[in-house]
Order: C-alpha cells, then structure tokens, then sequence
C-alpha cells in the first residue's frame, strides 16, 4: 500500500510540475486572473511522456530536442550534462529543464540504477557517445 502511495504521490508531482511549466513555456496569466480571461485550449499533441530506466553506468548519447525537456528521477540516482557545463546529480523530487536545441546527455550514476520519468517536445537529434570523462565529470 505504501509503496502503490508513493508512486501515485510521484504520479501526481509530475502532472503537477508539467502543468507549471506549460503555463510557464505558453505564457498563461497566473491562475489568480485566469477566471477574468476566457480560457484556451492548449495542444498538448507534441508532448511526450517516457519512463526510462538506466542500469548503473549506462546513459544516453549527446543530443538535443527541437523543443524542451523536463528529467525527473523517479528511482535511484542519475546524473545530467549540459555539453561544457558541470555535471548534475538526478535525485528524486527535482526536475531539471533543459532548452530547445541545448546538446546534453543523462543516465544513471556508475553504481546505481535509475529510473526516469521524461516529458519533452519536439525531435530528438541523436548525437556522438558520452566519453567516460565527460561521464565522470573530469
């Protein structure tokens, strides 16, 4: 029972923190002057949800989306990186967003798996292996 919670808790968070940043990314007004406004429709059709799991040490490739991405760990510890920036932890209850066209790559941490929870936009573009010293943050 606790664990079917905790799951939907997390469920919950992640619609949540979608909704925050569709109303971010399209510009809505706050929601205290939204009844005075007559409301739109949003087309969510481009919006893609994954769930991905990593085992310990494995990790995507550079890309980049044509749109954004929120990564959010559900599971486990993972990691992220912006190409020429410090490499990020993914810890469960902390999304990370990531901008049209940024190349960057995540996995999971070398000893631990992960488990992702992914909403992104647009096309990927797959891009070159992560290096292990990029990986290892050297």
């Amino acid at each position: 029972m606790k664990r079917w919670f905790r799951s939907s808790m997390k469920a919950l968070q992640a619609v949540v923190t979608l909704g925050v940043f569709v109303l971010i990314l399209f510009g809505q007004q706050p929601w205290t002057t939204a009844a005075q406004s007559r409301p739109s429709r949003l087309d969510t059709s481009d919006i893609r949800v994954l769930l991905l799991r990593f085992e310990a040490g494995s990790r995507s490739n550079w890309h980049r989306h044509s749109g954004w991405q929120i990564l959010m760990a559900e599971e486990g510890r993972g990691r992220t990186q912006v190409r020429g920036e410090a490499v990020q932890e993914l810890l469960p209850g902390r999304p990370i967003y990531v901008g049209p066209g940024v190349v960057h790559w995540h996995g999971a941490a070398p000893d631990e798996h992960f488990l992702q929870l992914t909403f992104y936009s647009g096309d990927v573009t797959g891009l070159e292996p992560v290096s292990e010293e990029d990986y290892l943050g050297r």
